[in-house]
């Protein structure tokens, strides 16, 4: 019997069928999921504007504050706006182009995020790639080859995710605009009244916080000068006073003495003026040096200005030995490509045997031959023995004894490059400083009983526990090379020891310093007069008020004291 064809137009059952079987007439089902799909695409449309919304209003790691959150995106407008204007055929490409350029700025916010919390500063995508590979090659010395793939890879899918999230999110938001056109007009002219009455009461933030176009044009104009700066540092490496230089008219006042450059990795300004680390650290540098003025030794100290902040080492390497300004990988480059005398060179062409003793280079030093030194000493030069401590490395105290061995294997003078590495990020664990006599080739230390990876200084944000590693580390590092001295200094010792940069930002806090103490110890009075001019302060603590330099400032600055 066909019932369907006498059921009413309203859905009603038809006569005849009893009213306990209507549950079960399919003709009702329908309706609910008419009313599911509406409510899905009400969420998807608030979630495509929450997206764009974060887009806009999530500031950067440098301008985290509330006030740059409680704001009407005038790009939202702008965008909305464009959208409203553009022809109907090409309103969903303009949409689409757009929301991919917007998800490729977020993609870059949160690469700042992680360059802000080691180098102190935002990602330039035109001179910052280096740093991604040595990210990369931190992962896998913290957690393995294979972890560290999988790492990347996840960072890959993840940033190509934001931005067809964004892209998509936008293209939705633009098609449901051109769709309700008379509405979202009406809502622009809204909005823009509320903003433009905002802003000229002061409650919408205009200046002070960087809104995202701005911010965008900035980087952009940025790129730009990332882009000349290739030839600007060109013009700097051809002005080189020293390049041409006669052996006899170079280091004529050091002649016959051991000229010795010690790096003390992230010993930044914050290790003597941080209320957390100072005491510590300055309660070292002065009963050292007393410790060394009974000795006949006098230090004098200053501050020089680095390149890089929380990582890049090699780049300060590069400025003070060079006289350069090294504050990328593309300087870097072209100066291992160049001509330019080092300071390395200098000493050699005089005739002093030169030295690099190296013990955080393990893969090799490509731009190595540019500094003009005799003798390399990379990680497995070194014959250590003993168990590996920060940034798998071994302790400061074994590679100065090691290069005191290699000072006294060879008669005539000795320049000398070191870089130390037991204060090096993430500062734990700390060796103990030993007797000289017993170090050997390092089989006396005893393993580590703390461990902490070097990509865990990101994760770890307990400040105060990261604080006192960093204490810990740099007062052991500068106790070594004090206690060198008291062991090993003699009369024809020149000894400069000074920081690379200053730590990662979650040491230091909010700060652009970049200043590093240097200090020059020796027993020669001839040597401290002609670095009187200098103004350098008595001791191996420069006050607030020492000289500031900049670090490439100090190769001339050097060769001019001592020729």
């Amino acid at each position: 019997m066909n019932t369907a064809t006498s059921a009413g137009t309203d859905g009603s059952p038809p006569s005849g069928v009893e009213s306990a079987a209507s549950p079960s007439i399919p003709s009702m089902a329908p309706a609910p999921t008419g009313r599911a799909r509406g409510v899905l695409s009400q969420a998807v449309t608030v979630l495509a504007g929450l997206v764009v919304l974060a887009v806009f209003l999530v500031p950067g790691p440098e301008h985290a504050t509330l006030a740059a959150v409680l704001r009407i995106p005038v790009e939202a407008l702008l965008g909305l706006g464009l959208v409203l204007a553009v022809p109907a055929r090409w309103r969903r490409l303009v949409a689409l182009v757009v929301g991919g350029a917007l998800g490729l700025w977020a993609v870059l916010r949160i690469v700042d995020v992680g360059f802000f919390a080691v180098l102190s500063r935002p990602f330039d995508p035109v001179l910052d790639w280096s740093f991604l590979s040595s990210g990369v090659r931190v992962l896998e010395r913290s957690m393995g080859s294979v972890r560290a793939t999988g790492v990347v890879v996840a960072a890959v899918v993840a940033a190509l995710a934001v931005v067809t999230l964004v892209a998509v999110s936008v293209r939705r938001l633009g098609f449901l605009a051109s769709r309700h056109r008379r509405r979202s007009a009406q809502a622009l002219g809204a909005l823009s009244v509320v903003w433009i009455v905002c802003a000229a009461t002061g409650a919408q933030v205009v200046d002070g916080v960087p809104v995202a176009g701005r911010d965008y044009l900035e980087r952009i104009g940025g790129l730009g000068a990332s882009l000349r700066d290739g030839a600007a540092y060109q013009q700097q490496l051809a002005d080189d006073a020293y390049r041409d230089a006669p052996a006899d008219a170079l280091l004529t006042a050091l002649r016959g003495r051991d000229v010795v450059i010690v790096l003390v990795e992230s010993y930044g300004r914050v290790a003597l003026e941080h209320p957390r680390i100072a005491p510590e650290v300055t309660a070292v540098l002065r009963s050292g040096a007393d410790r060394l003025a009974a000795a006949g030794f006098a230090a004098r100290s200053g501050f020089l200005t680095s390149p890089t902040a929380g990582g890049g080492s090699w780049l300060a390497y590069a400025s003070l030995l060079s006289g350069t300004w090294v504050d990328n990988q593309r300087r870097y480059q072209s100066l291992a490509d160049s001509d330019r005398l080092p300071l390395a060179g200098a000493f050699r062409r005089a005739g002093w045997r030169t030295v690099a003793v190296m013990p955080g280079v393990t893969l090799g030093w490509a731009e190595g031959p540019w500094y003009a030194f005799d003798d390399i000493y990379e990680f497995q030069d070194l014959g250590y023995a003993g168990p590996l401590y920060c940034f798998d490395t071994m302790p400061d105290q074994y590679v100065l004894s090691v290069f005191h061995r290699i000072r006294s294997a060879r008669p005539g003078p000795v320049m000398a490059v070191i870089p130390l590495m037991s204060s090096h990020a993430p500062w734990t664990p700390v060796p103990e400083l030993l007797d000289w006599a017993e170090i050997g080739d390092g089989s006396v230390y005893a393993a580590p009983t703390e461990a902490l990876q070097p990509a865990e200084i990101v994760l770890q944000r307990d400040a105060g526990r990261v604080q006192a590693d960093y204490r810990r580390a740099v007062g052991y590092s500068l106790s070594t090379v004090l206690s060198y001295v008291e062991e090993y200094g003699d009369d024809d010792l020149v000894l400069v020891f000074l920081g690379d940069h200053q730590p990662a930002p979650v040491v230091t806090g909010s700060t652009d310093n970049r200043d590093v103490p240097i200090s020059l110890v020796t027993r020669d009075p001839e040597v401290m007069a002609l670095i009187a001019d200098w103004g350098w302060v008595d001791g191996l603590v420069p006050g607030a008020d020492a000289p500031v330099w900049r670090m490439d400032e100090f190769r001339d600055r050097f060769l001019a004291a001592f020729a």
